[in-house]
């Protein structure tokens, strides 16, 4: 499935479901309104949501002169992989993580913590980098915006309609109620875990190709594993949690990541080392 085609059924199916939601709580009426809002929704996620995730994390541009070896490392490998120069930021944060943000490769921009600059060498911050290029290559940061604002507001309807729902304006009977209040937004939830998870692993493989050398991105993501226990992104917006290169929700356990955003660290890490055997 192509992502264009694969974003666009993403949207399908969410937007049915928060129209599913809105029917059980407000009936026809609130079926119209709660597709009228998923509309809105996807049109501002589309143009505006990696300003408003840039600004969230109080990002700073960086330029030549600011930040030479950050823009040096995505200026030449942006031209390896065929792209557009990225607007390339930097994150005022010391936890070491790094996201890619924008609706295609000719509005994208790539941003990196303050921390994950400290503690990477150039090759394994150009692995890092190389893996968020092979998001915009791929255009999954289209894909993930769409999803997280969708199951965001999945959830906030849910939450309506578990609290809401009993109410005189309500049309909807107690079960449907609470099965809109709990399982919807836990549907939206999995499938934006899903899709996370097998992007990932393709970014991680897309950005070996892109920087030619797999084991600088798995040495970085070891690193990185390390580095991330007990730290905290400040202004963490968990919805945005599957954009960053390395789950910035950390401590999940058992049954709990089977919810959680990225894949396995040492599946992944398992994966870049057997590319890295297989290179000529």
């Amino acid at each position: 499935m192509s992502n264009l085609l694969r974003t666009f059924v993403l949207m399908a199916v969410l937007t049915v479901l928060f129209v599913w939601v809105g029917g059980a709580v407000g009936g026809r009426e609130g079926a119209v309104v709660a597709f009228l809002a998923a509309a809105v929704m996807n049109f501002f996620a589309y143009f505006f949501s990696d300003k408003l995730v840039l600004a969230r994390y109080q990002a700073r541009p960086a330029t030549p002169e600011s930040e030479p070896r950050l823009y040096g490392i995505v200026a030449e490998l942006a031209q390896q992989a065929g792209l557009p120069m990225p607007k390339v930021y930097v994150v005022q944060d010391q936890t070491p993580n790094a996201f890619a943000t924008g609706r295609n490769p000719r509005h994208a921009a790539v941003a990196a913590t303050e921390g994950i600059l400290a503690l990477l060498d150039d090759r394994e911050l150009s692995g890092v980098m190389a893996h968020e290029l092979a998001h915009v290559k791929h255009r999954d940061i289209l894909t993930g915006t769409i999803a997280s604002t969708m199951a965001g507001a999945l959830a906030m309807l849910g939450r309506f309609a578990m609290y809401g729902g009993q109410g005189r304006r309500s049309r909807g009977n107690p079960a449907i109620l609470l099965m809109a209040a709990i399982g919807a937004p836990i549907a939206a939830m999995v499938i934006r875990m899903t899709i996370s998870r097998v992007r990932e692993y393709a970014a991680d493989a897309g950005g070996a190709v892109i920087g030619g050398r797999p084991d600088g991105l798995a040495d970085a993501l070891e690193k990185l594993a390390g580095a991330r226990r007990g730290a905290a992104l400040q202004n963490l917006n968990a919805a945005h949690a599957h954009m960053f290169i390395v789950n910035p929700l950390s401590g999940l356990r058992g049954l709990a990541n089977l919810f959680a955003s990225h894949p396995p660290m040492e599946e992944r890490i398992r994966r870049l080392r057997a590319m890295a055997v297989a290179a000529p």
